[in-house]
């Protein structure tokens, strides 16, 4: 009997959320009901190692966003828990919700989200600002000086190319040290070469800051910058990949292409 390409491979055993920067269990997010029921995420457990980069991938309509923006606490769950550390999302208010997400979580989309009227610098240190709290000038000068933008930060994002704009957004949603990283398609909207850089910038912030950073791409090229690539297929959880090369995991992805054209 053939064996099932889409059972999780023995080799890569579930990661446990002992030491986990995030975690979810039998998490589950349903819309509607009846005929217009939905099951966008159903029963998804994983967690995300602390100091790791992760990348989520999976067939369109999968849930890897839905996943990551449960994870994130910017979507609530039907079912299960969510947490970032000990902190369990399922019980905090909105409020509650919003402190954790701006002094624990760090994010990078593929819009830029940032404001036109501010410099880079203080696009960068917004979310400090909105919090009240002082910049470490330390480790704002490292940040910056990591993501290359020591000569730029009196300009404003309409002075900025689009690969100068996302290593802002990245230097943004590192300043504050958060617990996690989280990145929607950081690269959708750039060239190849200004992709490669911010993806540089995320892999060198878990290898020299020890950042914990988890992603949502449909790019193999970019999921091979990764430490492990965990796959989705109809809102569940199927295989993960460790030491990930981009040609493992776009043979990896043929397999969901094949699997859906014959199913």
């Amino acid at each position: 009997m053939t064996a099932d390409p889409f059972a999780p491979h023995p080799t890569h055993p579930p990661h446990t959320s002992a030491g986990a920067a995030a975690a979810t269990t039998d998490l589950s997010k349903v819309y509607g009901s009846g005929d217009t029921r939905v099951v966008a995420l159903d029963r998804v457990s994983i967690a995300f190692g602390e100091g790791e980069f992760t990348a989520i991938m999976g067939p369109s309509g999968c849930g890897k966003s839905t996943l990551m923006h449960c994870a994130a606490g910017l979507d609530s769950f039907s079912s299960g828990s969510a947490r970032i550390g000990t902190t369990e999302l399922g019980t905090l208010d909105d409020q509650q919700l919003t402190r954790l997400r701006r002094d624990r979580i760090g994010f990078v989309f593929q819009a830029f989200n940032l404001l036109p009227t501010l410099t880079a610098l203080e696009n960068i240190t917004l979310p400090l600002t909105i919090a009240g709290r002082r910049p470490d000038r330390q480790w704002l000068d490292r940040v910056v000086a990591m993501v290359g933008l020591a000569q730029r930060l009196d300009h404003r994002p309409g002075q900025l190319s689009g690969g100068q704009q996302q290593r802002v957004a990245v230097a943004r949603a590192l300043v504050s040290r958060p617990s996690i990283v989280f990145g929607d398609e950081p690269t959708g909207n750039l060239d190849s070469r200004s992709g490669a850089e911010v993806l540089g910038f995320l892999r060198d912030s878990v290898r020299e800051l020890g950042q914990t950073v988890v992603m949502v791409t449909h790019d193999p090229v970019a999921a091979g910058y990764a430490d492990r690539v965990v796959f989705l297929s109809d809102g569940r959880l199927v295989d993960e990949m460790s030491r990930p090369t981009p040609d493992r995991v776009l043979d990896r992805m043929k397999e969901f292409d094949t699997r859906s054209r014959t199913s």
